[in-house]
């Protein structure tokens, strides 16, 4: 049986405040993607920079959560995003493919998780991830940060704040019924910004060569 919606998390995290997003964010959420059915969207980043602490972490993470911070600067790449579910699995998968300029493409995969307190939850790899706290403005959708932990057997141990990338804020703002921008950055409380991200996206078909979704 499929899992819920990240539409339908949001809606009951957000409460009233779901209403006042732009409807084709709403619709774009909204959308459940069954198993072996997945939902893609292509675009590309004008935009990809890190700091130098932000190679630094991103280049110590790779072999544990490869691609969540990504220790390259470049522009104008394509990106490509398969959103997924598993069988009997509650979770909603985001699989990025990044495709840099003279580079293997780059993958990461993050998953949405409600937890027992009713609380937003991304995990990117390893245990590791972060709750997050959404508001509306403007009818864009916005994603804060708000505390890193590992996950330990579904315990969660909180980790100090300096000794992460830094606060995540991400914005999801609707251009037209098909296509999205959206900007992420990460900000370190004594270091500044760590990693920026600005993109352009669409609504996809499937792939041609499509490979199976893990």
């Amino acid at each position: 049986m499929n899992g819920p919606s990240e539409g339908e998390l949001f809606r009951k995290v957000m409460g009233a405040q779901w209403l006042t997003l732009h409807p084709d964010i709403r619709r774009r959420f909204e959308k459940n993607p069954a198993p072996g059915q997945p939902l893609y969207y292509r675009g590309e980043l004008s935009e990809l920079t890190s700091s130098r602490l932000g190679k630094v972490l991103g280049w110590l993470t790779r072999p544990f959560i490869d691609g969540a911070l990504i220790p390259y600067d470049d522009h104008d790449f394509p990106v490509d995003i398969e959103v997924y579910s598993r069988p009997a699995c509650p979770f909603i998968f985001k699989q990025r493919t990044y495709r840099l300029h003279g580079r293997a493409p780059i993958r990461f995969t993050s998953y949405m998780a409600e937890s027992a307190k009713g609380e937003v939850l991304e995990y990117v790899g390893m245990g590791l991830g972060m709750k997050l706290l959404l508001h509306v403005e403007d009818g864009n959708l916005h994603f804060t940060s708000d505390g890193y932990f590992l996950d330990l057997f579904g315990w969660r141990m909180p980790l100090p704040g300096v000794l992460t990338p830094g606060k995540t804020y991400l914005c999801h703002r609707n251009d037209t019924p098909q296509q999205f921008n959206i900007r992420i950055e990460i900000r370190h409380a004594l270091f500044g910004t760590t990693f920026t991200q600005v993109g352009v996206f669409r609504e996809s078909a499937a792939p041609a060569l499509h490979k199976e979704t893990p």
